[in-house]
């Protein structure tokens, strides 16, 4: 049983909203084999308003299926790639004086877009990191006292390599809350690997993709998902699933409030893009981990085994009693 919209019969989410997401989902597909799960989560990332942290090792299509996802929209994008040099002002901006005009003007920078690819985010300094944080909270820059607005809809897709390579700097707790999702690409299956040889070996399809959606589109489907329903039983599932986090002994630092916020967020895209206008358990738990494991802190090695924060997530998850259903019919 799931908990689903008193006082009626379940109900589904809008068509149009179903066809987009596929078409998106489809477009990207081009270009990034073998990768749907990872396309969808993507895209659930989007359409819930957040930011997406792609991590994983060199060459399985980090960048490819940030770039896909920026083609499949009609709207700004820019990239930035982030080096060891690269100035905060590079990011945000920088004020200079014109002498022809005799004034000062603002230039914007890399971030000014509705989609930003911040490429490879852990080769550049904390202090060059740290000037996204504002940019990613509230939608805004601040140059020299002045704010200014940035375009919407407004998405940062950074991709990272694991923080064991060599020239990376880890990124602090701050910037990776600002992330909705974490999500891994993983090498391709034999199939996927095959198919992605057979359309590369004339042309690269990210040349020919083109856009399926607006970025008025996108904001009517950011729109539809905050419409999405989340039952009282559900969002007491939530704080649950916060506070055994909180409590877990292998973790140091568990979920904050921001965290079950975005948890909550995702999991009513993860129901949009599955046809239905409530979320249900399965939809929180398939978040979990994406939402969850990038913002815990494990505690010091207990008992001799090492654990990862997915695997703490996962666990909880496993444990925690799910809500049943009391919909009237």
């Amino acid at each position: 049983m799931t908990a689903q919209p008193d006082g009626g019969q379940a109900q589904t989410a809008r068509p149009e909203f179903e066809a987009m997401f596929e078409s998106i989902a489809d477009n990207v597909s081009r270009v990034v084999q073998g990768k749907g799960e990872s396309i969808r989560l993507a895209l659930c990332c989007m359409l819930a308003g957040g930011h997406l942290l792609v991590e994983d090792v060199p060459g399985v299509g980090k960048t490819s299926l940030a770039k896909a996802l920026a083609a499949s929209v009609k709207c700004t994008w820019q990239r930035i790639q982030f080096t060891p040099d690269l100035l905060p002002s590079d990011v945000t901006g920088v004020t200079v004086y014109r002498r022809d005009v005799e004034r000062f003007e603002f230039r914007p920078g890399g971030v000014f877009a509705n989609l930003v690819l911040a490429d490879e985010i852990n080769r550049a300094s904390p202090k060059t990191q740290a000037a996204l944080l504002e940019a990613m909270e509230e939608r805004q820059v601040t140059v020299d006292g002045v704010t200014h607005a940035l375009p919407s809809p407004f998405m940062v897709i950074a991709t990272q390599n694991p923080v064991e390579h060599v020239g990376t700097y880890p990124l602090p707790d701050s910037q990776l809350d600002r992330f909705l999702l974490r999500i891994e690409i993983g090498y391709p299956e034999r199939a996927s690997e095959v198919e992605m040889l057979e359309r590369h070996a004339v042309a690269n399809p990210l040349e020919t993709l083109e856009c399926v959606v607006s970025g008025a589109d996108v904001e009517d489907l950011v729109a539809a998902v905050r419409q999405v329903y989340v039952a009282p039983a559900l969002r007491g599932y939530l704080v649950d699933l916060a506070n055994a986090t909180r409590g877990h002994p292998a973790l140091a630092l568990g979920a904050s409030p921001r965290a079950i916020l975005a948890l909550q967020r995702a999991a009513k895209s993860w129901a949009a893009a599955n046809g239905r206008n409530y979320v249900i358990p399965d939809d929180v738990q398939a978040m979990a981990v994406p939402v969850l494991a990038h913002r815990l802190t494990l505690a010091a090695e207990q008992g001799g085994r090492e654990r990862s924060p997915a695997a703490v997530v996962e666990e909880i998850v496993s444990r925690l009693p799910v809500p049943v259903s009391r919909a009237r019919h």
